[in-house]
């Protein structure tokens, strides 16, 4: 299985460069090592466990809209495209409400709200899969999306430019001028996540539903840029988090309304599904923390590193333009750790400049791309997968055209040319 070969790899090559590092005069190579395989031991357990209350409240908010009827109304609206990307899930199961839920989450950018929502849904298809430790077609499209999933605003990545601006004594400044950019990035990765799924599991996407599916989003896209165009960078942070307050605010008002009208004990409910918070976010502890440490092994022994370092000389040998390779290291570590990108985004800033190529290429990848090893290890574990079939080299595929495509609309926004 590919999952396992990664796994040993990263253990195996990050001992043996650490050898070697000692053998040469690092003699703290090793302590550094254990070091960090303990700490990401506590932080898979801590980031599993912190999981338990937002999971909790979705998983209950999901249960009343369950009993109310929208979960399947949502269902049905989507039904067209979903039969044809979804072709194992029956027409009207509770799983497409689930997706639907999930992927709005991911898109405006509310991390909190779309896991336990994808969690919610895995285990609603692990249902409908007839080989339990197997993933599923289905469960292997809904991981490969997620994991390439469009987000229409970067939020976090606008606030940290903002704030490292201020830093950095920065006038006028304007945090959101990644904002397209990375909108097409992200676009351009989830293409590529679904092109690739669909090729392997041979569906077709020519189909009328999918194409509208595209037709529209790209409007909503347009529509979003021309009523964000000329905000100040402030105004702009304030106008997205309105936007993304209100719409998951109007969709529990919406589903505690549609359940008192429905005449369903909503609090009943809400506990009922709330229960369920717990277990999940215990089912994905062991999961979590086996990936955790071992690309804290490889990254720790500089692995890392030699790769950029790599990369660097042949771009160099080549004659092109090097300055893209400063901010590659944000790209490799989005795929194993969202934060450890998050780290390397801000080191990129600080060294660079916030308002550098570098600097701005690293918050295009930060707000494109997506943490892999992490949607795999949690959504899997949840459901006991074990067997992840093409689900990591499809989700890996969409990742390394992401990366490339954000160098290169970072060169045609800001760079001129490769």
């Amino acid at each position: 299985m590919l999952l396992n070969a990664i796994w040993v790899g990263f253990f195996l090559i990050g001992f043996l460069v650490a050898f070697f590092k000692m053998l040469q005069g690092d003699l703290g190579i090793f302590t550094r090592l254990m070091s960090g395989l303990f700490d990401a031991a506590k932080t898979g357990f801590d980031i599993s466990l912190g999981l338990v209350g937002v999971m909790s409240l979705w998983l209950g908010i999901m249960r009343i809209g369950e009993k109310a009827g929208l979960i399947e109304q949502f269902a049905k609206l989507l039904a067209p495209l979903f039969h044809r990307i979804f072709p194992e899930v029956p027409k009207g199961h509770p799983a497409s409400g689930s997706i639907v839920m999930n992927m709005s989450a991911n898109m405006l950018g509310l991390d909190n709200a779309a896991t336990p929502l994808g969690l919610k849904a895995m285990k609603e298809l692990q249902l409908l899969n007839p080989k339990p430790d197997q993933a599923s077609d289905a469960m292997i499209m809904f991981l490969v999306l997620n994991t390439a999933g469009i987000t229409l605003i970067p939020t976090s990545v606008i606030a940290i430019r903002q704030t490292m601006a201020i830093e950095q004594g920065l006038k006028g400044f304007n945090g959101a001028d990644i904002f397209l950019p990375a909108l097409i990035g992200t676009f351009v990765s989830f293409s590529a996540g679904l092109i690739a799924v669909a090729w392997v599991q041979r569906i077709r996407l020519t189909s009328p539903p999918v194409l509208s599916f595209f037709a529209a989003f790209g409007g909503l896209i347009g529509l979003l840029y021309l009523s964000l165009q000329g905000l100040e960078s402030h105004q702009l942070n304030q106008r997205i988090g309105l936007i993304g307050s209100v719409v998951i605010l109007s969709v529990i008002s919406l589903f505690m309304l549609a359940a008192v009208i429905r005449q369903v004990n909503v609090y009943e409910s809400f506990v009922d599904g709330a229960k369920e918070g717990f277990s999940v976010a215990v089912q994905i502890i062991p999961y979590l923390v086996a990936m955790l440490v071992a690309i804290s092994v490889f990254r720790n022994s500089g692995c890392m590193d030699y790769i950029v370092h790599g990369i660097g000389s042949i771009v160099r040998e080549l004659g092109w333009d090097d300055r893209f390779v400063a901010a590659l290291p944000v790209g490799l570590m989005k795929v194993l750790s969202g934060s450890g990108a998050r780290g390397l985004m801000v080191d990129v800033m600080k060294t660079y400049g916030v308002d550098s190529f570098e600097g701005q290429l690293a918050a295009i990848i930060q707000g494109s791309t997506e943490t892999t090893f992490y949607v795999l290890a949690v959504y899997f574990g949840s459901v006991n997968i074990r067997k992840t079939r093409h689900a990591l080299a499809c989700a890996l595929w969409a990742d390394l055209i992401g990366l490339i495509a954000a160098i290169l609309i970072a060169y045609a926004f800001f760079g001129h040319s490769l």
